[in-house]
């Protein structure tokens, strides 16, 4: 490297460092998509839906290291305008956490009272609130959903018939074949399917580096 070139020494620098995101124990090599399942209508998505990038998260609510996530891929998706779209799927560890399901089921049904905008309105203030580690009271859950703006009875009705269980058991299902191995578990799929695994809470930095990798592979 010719250190009088600073333009050819910050290109260096920067596949280095894109190198050595990719080394990193979190990361992964890249994947031929079918890792996890396919981007559907089903999802939650925040961002466009035609986003090149899906970034596709499995969280789990009393995870604390989902928690420090959190407003991470929200920084993400504000900061690349379009270019990112986050997805997030279910993956309470109830071995671990055994109120995470029901928290899971809480913010499916604000999502069938209030469509994709109140699902994440409701998983905001659940990470915002929560203490983590299975500490969250269930009595927060209608009060969560109170606070989004939905009706107490009907939220209260919905997360007691237990409809959206299934739903959640779907999620954990797609984790564990992906064979994801904790939380929070990330797949980046880029737009000609390729897909990078991440694996906890990486840093913004870092998250960006496999990004703008991804955005390359058309």
């Amino acid at each position: 490297m010719n250190p009088s070139n600073p333009r050819r020494a910050a290109i260096y620098l920067l596949v280095a460092a894109a190198l050595f995101v990719l080394a990193m124990p979190g990361f992964a090599q890249e994947e031929v998509m079918g890792i996890v399942e396919p981007v559907s209508a089903r999802d939650h998505i925040r961002g466009p839906r035609a986003a090149p990038v899906k970034l596709i998260e499995f969280g789990d609510t009393e995870c604390p290291l989902c928690k420090r996530l959190h407003p991470t891929l929200k920084r993400i998706v504000d900061d690349y305008r379009g270019q990112v779209a986050w997805v997030f799927r279910h993956f309470p560890i109830a071995e671990i956490h055994p109120k995470a399901p029901k928290e899971a089921e809480a913010t499916e049904c604000a999502a069938d009272l209030g469509g994709d905008a109140k699902f994440w309105a409701y998983l905001d203030r659940l990470y915002e609130i929560t203490p983590s580690r299975n500490r969250l009271e269930p009595a927060e859950l209608p009060r969560i959903a109170q606070h989004v703006g939905l009706e107490r009875a009907p939220f209260e009705q919905c997360l007691q018939s237990g409809r959206h269980a299934a739903r959640v058991a779907a999620d954990v299902a797609d984790a564990l074949a992906a064979g994801a191995p904790g939380t929070p578990y990330t797949v980046i799929v880029a737009p000609n399917g390729k897909s990078y695994e991440v694996v906890g809470n990486q840093p913004y930095e870092a998250l960006r580096l496999v990004i703008d990798i991804a955005l390359k592979q058309k």
